[in-house]
């Protein structure tokens, strides 16, 4: 197998940025997830998983260079992340008011909607959105949905039939021709060896399904809604998901047990 994709998000929910190659330790790849919008109102981190009130963000972009992040409005307007600017003109185009932090709350929490709930009524309805605590499974500081590291493979891309960036995953691994779909969920407790052609190695080890909600199925930038995106998964790869019950799931989580560089190309094997 392979690495054939790396990706960040500096902000949580906003477009992302591909990488040819990151430093990966225990909290993720460097830059992931640091900055994340808090509802001022609700004090829950703001997520494009409640599309009623965060679908526009997929329409902000955010990279990281030299310390600091700058997001592109699709209004046409980049700044620095932490600029009080932009804090007020997001609560502006928005529609709520909002900070951007780059500290994450202490049990900090999403409004999760029920997917099906939104597939059902749609993106406007007000459907009941549980609060659901995130990060979970880090000991790092960042906006992590649950572990550090978030991975899908080719195999369950092709299944579904729509692109990576969907899911909004750190690694994408290309896998050989016949491997079975959703083939992640087998390898739970295992350990995933990401081999630089120099020999250096970061570890992964799986830690949980990645369950889906309605943010794949969504307006990503230019892409257009897909809502197959997680009604696939909902009809095929219903699993346990330890701590959290029988959900769809795409993809996996999983943690950092030995650190270092990646990049783009690297060979990976599963132990």
């Amino acid at each position: 197998m392979q690495i054939t994709a790396l990706w960040r998000y500096p902000v949580k929910s906003m477009l992302g940025e591909p990488l040819e190659g990151s430093r990966v330790d225990h909290g993720g790849l460097e830059g992931d997830r640091g900055l994340a919008l808090v509802d001022e109102t609700t004090g829950k981190v703001a997520t494009a998983k409640h599309p009623r009130l965060w679908r526009d963000l997929l329409r902000y972009s955010a990279v990281a260079a030299d310390g600091r992040v700058t997001i592109t409005s699709p209004a046409g307007w980049t700044r620095d992340a932490l600029d009080p600017w932009v804090t007020r003109t997001l609560a502006d185009e928005l529609g709520r008011a909002v900070r951007v932090s780059a500290q994450r709350p202490e049990a900090a929490e999403v409004e999760r909607p029920d997917p099906e709930d939104v597939l059902e009524h749609g993106v406007e309805a007000e459907v009941d959105a549980p609060g659901l605590e995130i990060a979970q499974g880090t000991t790092g500081t960042s906006f992590v949905d649950h572990s550090p590291v978030h991975l899908i493979t080719s195999a369950t891309l092709d299944e579904i039939g729509v692109e990576y960036l969907r899911y909004r995953p750190n690694i994408v691994i290309e896998t050989p021709e016949g491997t079975p779909p959703y083939v992640e969920n087998t390898w739970l407790g295992r350990e995933l060896h990401l081999t630089a052609a120099d020999g250096s190695t970061v570890t992964l080890e799986v830690s949980l399904p990645t369950p889906r909600c309605s943010v794949p199925t969504l307006e990503h930038g230019t892409l257009p809604r897909a809502p197959h995106a997680v009604r696939e998964p909902m009809r095929a790869n219903r699993v346990e998901v330890p701590g959290f019950g029988v959900l769809p799931c795409a993809g996996a989580y999983a943690q950092v047990t030995q650190g270092g560089a990646l990049r783009v190309g690297d060979t990976v094997t599963l132990h």
